[in-house]
């Protein structure tokens, strides 16, 4: 179907910005993409749900970094609650807590569940493989301080968005492998998940679609230590030997997004491997749809859908 219309016309403002001298992510240096990156999440989403309890957290990694953390949950959830581990998108280079405030805020509420978000270490000050260190290590804590969290850890879903879903789906690869308890869902909303952009949709959708296939680049390079890197199904987990054996998912994508087909791949992979799957293409949305509260009703349907995936995990 055509581009969703509040899309076109939120997609037109962004154009004007740029013809009037806005610079995109990245013609900027990091810090500065960050910081922009972080005050337009802050005009996507006006008025976030309300949570009973906010709680920050800390998290020790590895290394002795440690990890800020956020464990949202909302009223009349009862103790010893399902939990989903959420990581967030911005292609490892941007985003955290704060740009992700709102939809973490959504799930929780329509799950409903608790929800516990982090803020993994970023590039280029931390390439390839610190994210994916990070999120096993979050992973590790969340497992090991549940009980005093009053989270059912039986219980445990991980999901993300773009760079935070290749991050989701690759932990339960790494823990699969090692023999290691495994979420009971995972939740992926367009997942990075080949090691090349040169399908159809990156060809098609890589211009004035929100997310810039020069962007996409600039964010790799920054993550990567060397091209070789992507040859590593932590970063591309379409190259994984084997996808059996995983939890049961459910991919959002965007019929308008450079993602698209890699997301498809992925999913069709999965599907042969036995993996329960649940797919579904939003038509007429963009990359990063489910943070545009504010532009687009395509937010709250897959919002919805979420929580109706993870109520039926928790059951």
């Amino acid at each position: 179907m055509p581009l969703h219309p509040d899309l076109e016309a939120f997609l037109e403002l962004a154009e004007l910005g740029r013809e009037q001298g806005r610079p995109l992510l990245h013609q900027l240096p990091p810090a500065d993409a960050r910081a922009q990156y972080d005050t337009t999440s802050l005009v996507l989403e006006s008025d976030p749900a309300e949570v009973a309890l906010v709680q920050d957290l800390s998290i020790d990694t590895r290394d002795g970094h440690v990890l800020a953390a956020r464990l949202y949950r909302p009223a009349g959830l009862a103790d010893r609650a399902p939990v989903l581990l959420y990581f967030h998108g911005g292609g490892y280079c941007v985003g955290g807590l704060d740009s992700h405030d709102g939809l973490c805020r959504a799930l929780a509420t329509l799950a409903p569940c608790a929800v516990f978000s982090v803020a993994y270490r970023l590039a280029p000050e931390h390439r390839f493989p610190t994210a994916v260190d990070d999120a096993r290590d979050s992973h590790d804590w969340l497992r090991r301080h549940a009980d005093a969290l009053g989270l059912d850890i039986s219980r445990l879903a991980v999901g993300g968005d773009s760079a935070g879903a290749t991050l989701a789906t690759t932990l339960c690869l790494a823990l699969r492998d090692e023999g290691a308890a495994l979420p009971c869902a995972q939740v992926l909303l367009y997942p990075c998940t080949a090691p090349e952009q040169d399908t159809p949709s990156h060809r098609a959708h890589g211009q004035g679609l929100l997310l810039e296939s020069e962007t996409l680049q600039w964010m790799y390079t920054n993550y990567l230590r060397s091209p070789g890197d992507r040859q590593d199904w932590r970063f591309a987990p379409l190259l994984a030997p084997r996808l059996d054996a995983m939890p049961p998912v459910f991919i959002a994508l965007a019929e308008y997004d450079p993602l698209l087909d890699e997301g498809l791949a992925y999913a069709e992979r999965l599907t042969q491997a036995g993996v329960p799957v649940r797919t579904t293409v939003y038509e007429g949305m963009v990359h990063d749809f489910a943070r545009l509260a504010d532009i687009t009703d395509g937010a709250e349907q897959v919002r919805q859908d979420i929580g109706t995936v993870l109520n039926d995990a928790w059951r």
